[in-house]
């Protein structure tokens, strides 16, 4: 009679025992594979100058295989137009002086090195090429660090609105309410230390403000929305996509074309790759750039509050269903007793 007892315990201590590994072997893939494998994969860079003259810089690209995606430019000023409006992350200029490195190493410090590099590897000894940073990042963060590190406080934000919207049991309008009410105080709190306290964030106040709040909600909708499509499980569900992929696959400290695939495309689609590309365009490009990961976040805003809006009506429905059947069954007629 006591096997009963001891059987569930058992399998709880033997799903602890297996579980945990298993978390912490997906943790390690997850943020060691892409931070291990770091390459130029169809990298944006552009060339500029005469045909002549360039032909020698685009073979070099070429001898790397799907390393780099050469745009050609006639001269240094449509160069330098293209990494202003964030098509390319810099790009190799000829000119009579010698070979030019232009940089933009607001779109990402290592791409810009890994740039500098390349030209000095290949330039004649004894020769030190010019190298001339476009849209330098921000004195406040000149290797990127703090940007980057800014993704991951609003993800668990983002997480932990959704998931008490979820624990205190607001549904519908209200739950909606309460997430974007979350998510304007959180944006502003963020740009006001961000941007005028720590000098990371550069570019107009409001923008970047709006841009992490949208980051909160879209993770926080996506959040609430799973949980209520799917019970408290989607809390978790929500945090090992968001967390656990989301964030080793935003590539926002380096680049996504120095990901190894699919772990870059994958992190653009997801809500920390975006904020990331969405937050560097605003803060640093004028928001060159900023269609895309815009159109991302607001993807999963939209998804995740039509998900919380529909199954609160669902959840309200059943309710008012169950006390109608209730009403009917306390008024029927009690069955008369059978005759002794």
């Amino acid at each position: 009679m006591s096997a009963a007892p001891t059987a569930a315990p058992t399998r709880r201590m033997i799903a602890v025992i297996v579980l945990v590994p298993l978390v912490v072997a997906l943790a390690l893939w997850a943020f060691a594979w892409p931070a291990a494998r770091l390459a130029p994969r169809d990298l944006p860079v552009g060339v500029a100058g005469p045909d002549a003259a360039t032909a020698q810089l685009e073979q070099r690209f070429a001898q790397r295989e799907g390393a780099f995606e050469v745009h050609r430019y006639a001269d240094e000023a449509s160069a330098r137009d293209a990494i202003e409006d964030h098509v390319v992350y810099g790009a190799m200029v000829v000119t009579p002086q010698g070979p030019k490195v232009l940089t933009a190493s607001a779109a990402s410090p290592v791409v810009a090195q890994l740039l500098k590099e390349s030209v000095a590897a290949g330039a004649p000894a004894g020769t030190e090429p010019q190298i001339e940073d476009i849209v330098p990042a921000p004195s406040g963060d000149p290797r990127g660090g703090g940007l980057a590190s800014s993704i991951l406080p609003l993800s668990l934000a983002g997480l932990a609105a959704g998931a008490l919207v979820t624990l205190l049991g607001l549904r519908g309008a209200r739950a909606v309410i309460a997430l974007v009410g979350t998510a304007v105080l959180v944006g502003i709190t963020a740009a006001a230390v961000a941007h005028s306290w720590l000098g990371i964030l550069t570019g107009d106040w409001w923008a970047e403000a709006g841009v992490l709040g949208l980051t909160v909600l879209a993770v926080g909708a996506a959040v609430a929305g799973l949980a209520t499509l799917i019970g408290q499980a989607g809390i978790g569900l929500g945090a090992l996509v968001i967390v656990l992929i989301g964030n080793p696959f935003s590539g926002v400290s380096s680049a996504p074309e120095l990901l190894p695939e699919p772990a870059g495309p994958i992190g653009q689609w997801l809500s920390a790759g975006a904020s990331g590309s969405l937050l560097r365009s605003v803060a640093y490009f004028d928001g060159s750039g900023a269609g895309r990961p815009a159109l991302v976040l607001s993807l999963w805003v939209v998804l995740g509050v039509a998900a919380v809006l529909i199954g609160g009506r669902r959840r309200v429905d059943g309710h008012r269903g169950a006390d109608v059947r209730s009403e009917v069954e306390g008024h029927r007629d009690p069955e008369p007793a059978p005759a002794a």
